[in-house]
């Protein structure tokens, strides 16, 4: 059963038991640590919160996977039937908190990890709440993509007269029902709460966009989009492109009287580049029946108006800024080298950063394959890299 007790004497380990720590109590952790267990290595997984899935708990209400059940599951337990095709958000924590307690997973809730420092002895320490420090023979990082919400410095957005959140604080739409509500940015998650705000009332929805994105079906005749994400993959970027510009065409409808044309780039470029398609799930007949408004690029807030990067000046009564986060990996590891200069891992998966053996990655893609799909894949791939490096430094 998952142990939640924050006592620093079961994080104690002696040279000889020296455990692998899983920093995050998510999915990716919770798989990790379930598939070092299974090759006989001792996980011991941290959480900063008081339950695991901490970050799912946050999101809106009506959020569901955009991936299958059947393609969703993580190792060792498969997702209830019961939750259906798409499952929601609820389920999923349920899911969670099942597959933590089915496979007796080592959890200790309440230690933050601040700081991972190699050791001398080619393990690695961990500076944690508490004063603790913590000497572990290798290390996962699991602390999810969407770790800290991220609002651009726009001028002025400190005297916005009206109500501002990031989507992060955004839950269901019922304190917004008769209000004027602009939603910045058009991800899946600025998409899907424009959609929840129309369907809860708001007098007026309006989502400001900067970049035209991909729109794909969720499922097209019961073909999930996730599937041609699997199978395109690993193929040639440019054939990709191909293959999704004539699907487009074929299965979305050109929203470009709308204020949204369809993107120059392909889809499987901007995928590469960090861009993933919006996935349909009422954006599409909400911008055609004009219940979610178009509007420009969100410039600067101005004598308690919103500034638009074409010149038109709006007066919301909210602002939800649908602005994506940051990783939040500088201060844990970016002393190291090992991240990019979007602050991203320049690894994942069984591969170390070079100079950094045994630390590993997990949660900092977003597949169009599937995240959970290819957290369970990672997990697998790490336990399999650990055990080895294991085994080679007790022969050694």
């Amino acid at each position: 059963m998952a142990d939640s007790r924050p006592s620093s004497a079961r994080l104690t380990a002696t040279p000889a038991d020296r455990p692998v720590y899983v920093i995050g109590a998510g999915p990716g952790g919770l798989a990790a640590a379930y598939a070092l267990r299974a090759r006989g290595v001792r996980a011991v997984v941290l959480e900063k919160s008081d339950r695991v899935g901490a970050s799912w708990r946050r999101h809106y209400d009506r959020l569901r996977l955009h991936t299958t059940r059947r393609l969703s599951a993580l190792p060792g337990l498969a997702i209830p039937r019961r939750f259906g095709r798409w499952v929601s958000r609820d389920d999923v924590v349920r899911y969670l908190e099942k597959y933590a307690e089915h496979h007796e997973l080592e959890i200790v809730t309440g230690v933050e990890v601040f700081r991972v420092d190699p050791a001398g002895d080619g393990g690695w320490v961990l500076h944690a709440s508490g004063g603790r420090e913590l000497t572990g023979s290798a290390v996962v990082v699991a602390t999810g993509h969407n770790h800290t919400p991220r609002v651009p410095d726009w001028p002025g957005v400190d005297g916005f007269g009206g109500e501002f959140l990031h989507a992060g604080q955004y839950r269901n739409p019922g304190p917004y029902a008769g209000r004027d509500v602009l939603v910045v940015g058009i991800g899946n998650t600025g998409a899907e709460i424009a959609v929840d705000l129309v369907e809860g009332g708001a007098a007026r929805v309006r989502l400001a966009v900067r970049t035209a994105p991909h729109i794909v079906r969720r499922s097209t005749a019961g073909w999930a989009a996730q599937y041609t994400g699997v199978l395109v993959r690993r193929l040639p970027v440019r054939l990709v492109d191909r293959l999704a510009r004539a699907l487009g065409g074929a299965v979305t409808p050109d929203l470009s009287a709308h204020g949204l044309p369809r993107p120059a780039g392909g889809l499987y470029s901007r995928v590469r580049e960090g861009a993933i398609p919006v996935q349909d799930v009422g954006i599409v007949d909400a911008v055609r029946g004009g219940k979610v408004e178009i509007v420009a690029a969100v410039e600067a807030f101005e004598d308690g108006k919103v500034v638009l990067a074409d010149g038109a000046r709006l007066t919301p009564d909210v602002v939800i800024a649908a602005t994506g986060y940051e990783r939040a990996l500088d201060e844990l590891v970016g002393h190291l080298g090992v991240l990019d200069g979007r602050g991203r891992p320049v690894v994942h998966g069984s591969r170390t950063p070079d100079g950094a053996p045994g630390l590993y990655f997990t949660g900092f893609t977003n597949p169009i394959s599937g995240m959970f799909r290819e957290l369970a894949i990672d997990a697998e791939r790490i336990a399999r890299a650990v055990a080895r490096r294991l085994a080679a430094g007790a022969r050694g």
